[in-house]
């Protein structure tokens, strides 16, 4: 008989000593899990929040899909890390684990991270948008793609350039169309002899009668300089920058009719120089 009752003696002291425990670490146990329930309740709402934020301020989808994984999952792996310090497990070990990796990783891909950064910083602040028209990196053209490692331009000789978004945030950027509109600029020459105040205000007449030529800002003409032969007049209309081809070449054509017609002396009056 006592064979038998002396393990059941030890049976219910090894029962009772881990019943005394998991009673004695009941309330940090059940006070991390509100702590992990709670944390990962607060990350949801922190992700709807930005869901909304993007919405209202329509920033591009790829940057507000990243920005609301990487705050979820950073989130989220912070409540993890905390309830794991809270049931006693060694964090310490695991946030050096993720740090050196993380290290690892960033040397590794330094100029990705730095191209990746540019393209945050564009589509967070935007200093263009698709279909402007700027000059960034000694390359000038029409904004088709804003991706987050590579912005893509159209030159206007239909070539196709990608440039690194960190070059293109760290760069000095030229954007042509920001203020919907671009200054045509255009000059002729006459003779001394002729009538400035009579000429310009034929060349003003054509520049207000074009259909492409903006009224607001106002075109200008006005003496640029004196040749040796000629007086040189600088001709300013603006135009919207997908007209500025068609301004340029049409309002040229005008000019020279309208010399012909008014038989209008000039030496270079057959070769116009374009900016």
């Amino acid at each position: 008989m006592n064979e038998i009752t002396a393990p059941t003696k030890e049976a219910v002291s090894f029962f009772q000593h881990w019943l005394d425990v998991l009673i004695g670490f009941a309330p940090t146990l059940a006070a991390s899990l509100l702590v992990l329930v709670l944390g990962f309740w607060i990350a949801r709402r922190v992700d709807k929040g930005l869901e909304k934020y993007f919405k209202r301020k329509q920033y591009d989808v790829s940057l507000e899909g990243f920005i609301r994984s990487l705050v979820s999952v950073g989130l989220k792996i912070v409540v993890v890390l905390t309830f794991a310090g809270m049931v006693g497990l060694p964090t310490t070990s695991l946030l050096a684990v993720f740090g050196a990796a993380g290290l690892a990783v960033g040397l590794a891909l330094q100029g990705s991270l730095a191209n990746f950064a540019g393209g945050v910083l564009i589509l967070i602040f935007k200093p263009f948008k698709v279909g402007d028209v700027i000059s960034s990196q000694g390359e000038t053209g029409e904004v088709l793609e804003i991706q987050i490692f590579n912005t893509i331009l159209l030159t206007a000789d239909n070539k196709t350039v990608i440039l690194a978004n960190g070059a293109v945030s760290n760069g000095t950027i030229i954007n042509v169309t920001r203020h919907g509109s671009l200054r045509v600029n255009l000059k002729v020459s006459i003779d001394f002899t002729e009538d400035y105040e009579k000429i310009s205000k034929l060349i003003e007449d054509i520049l207000l009668n074009d259909p492409d030529v903006l009224k607001t800002p106002a075109p200008t003409v006005s003496v640029q300089e004196f040749g040796e032969s000629a007086v040189v007049l600088a001709i300013r209309p603006f135009a919207h920058p997908s007209k500025v081809p068609d301004v340029q070449n049409r309002v040229y054509e005008k000019i020279r009719k309208a010399f012909v017609d008014q038989k209008v002396k000039g030496p270079e009056i057959k070769r116009f120089v374009m900016d």
